[in-house]
């Protein structure tokens, strides 16, 4: 039976190149010719008069230094209020996140949610390193040993896959089917396909606005999600690249599950859990902060 399966990334690199300042050309100031004049001597004026004597010239005021340039203007503060694909909530820009609207790393210290950006804040793209990070952090985090082996129970229980058996032996056989599902699509979600299409795979939360309005949002997030440019677009990465783990299962699933049907139904479930696992990040500093009275 087959079930290993391998993928070759190709890691992008990045050049910087540095840019010499252009060097200002300095005007040389006209030298001053003298005058070729007798050196005469001059009585000391008295303090209170203004009076030039006649046929002298009166000594020249120095020059304004123009080459001084004048401070430059602050910069308006960036606009609030605007709502964009990587700050729905239209936050100010630079303004501090509350606690209440703050996504933790971890939920509950159980859940991974590093997939998750706080409500106003605006991180650059992701690279192709992060992103495979956090493809590895949700897929070998101890909670995803854990949640694997609470679905396979159930898969065993309810007889999801009668060719698999019943027992420790086909829970065995759920298990290990279950996490190569689950692996091989995050790194299809979460890596691979957004480094190629530019897609920003990470939830940029809401937090503000009412209940269905923001369900609706964070539910919508595995349709629609920002690229590395900041606009919206659609979500190949997530709608192809679950369809592309569900094509992989075909090789070690029984063959009675190998039906269009059945596919269907499991890329169903994986596309409807992430959309449900956005809305719960969305409400989760609410809950925290409101129900249990504590930091998200």
């Amino acid at each position: 039976m087959r079930y290993f399966s391998s993928f070759a990334f190709i890691l992008f690199v990045s050049c910087a190149l540095a840019q010499q300042p252009d060097s200002a050309s300095s005007s040389a100031a006209p030298t001053p010719t003298p005058a070729a004049t007798e050196p005469t001597t001059t009585a000391p004026t008295p303090a209170a008069t203004d009076q030039t004597p006649a046929g002298t010239d009166a000594p020249a005021q120095p020059a304004p230094d123009q080459s001084t340039q004048s401070p430059k203007p602050p910069e308006a503060p960036a606009q609030s209020g605007v709502p964009s694909a990587t700050n729905p909530s239209g936050a100010q820009l630079g303004e501090p996140i509350p606690e209440s609207k703050r996504q933790p790393k971890r939920i509950l210290g159980i859940m991974p949610n590093y997939r998750a950006v706080s409500a106003g804040a605006i991180p650059p793209p992701p690279t192709a390193k992060q992103a495979f990070k956090v493809a590895t952090q949700n897929s070998f985090d101890y909670s995803s040993f854990v949640f694997v082996g609470v679905t396979s129970a159930l898969a065993e229980g309810t007889d999801a896959h009668p060719q698999l058996g019943k027992g420790m032996a086909g829970f065995g056989r759920y298990y290990w089917r279950g996490f190569l599902d689950k692996t091989d699509g995050n790194y299809l979600v979460i890596f691979a396909l957004p480094t190629i299409l530019h897609e920003d795979e990470r939830y940029y939360a809401k937090g503000e606005g009412g209940f269905l309005k923001r369900a609706a949002y964070s539910s919508s997030r595995v349709l629609i999600t920002p690229s590395y440019h900041g606009h919206n677009t659609f979500n190949f990465s997530e709608v192809v690249g679950r369809g592309i783990a569900q094509g992989i299962s075909r090789e070690y699933y029984p063959s009675s599950d190998r039906t269009l049907g059945a596919l269907a139904v499991r890329y169903g479930y994986a596309v409807g859990r992430d959309a449900l696992t956005n809305v719960f990040r969305e409400f989760w500093p609410d809950i925290a902060t409101h129900v249990l009275r504590r930091h998200p």
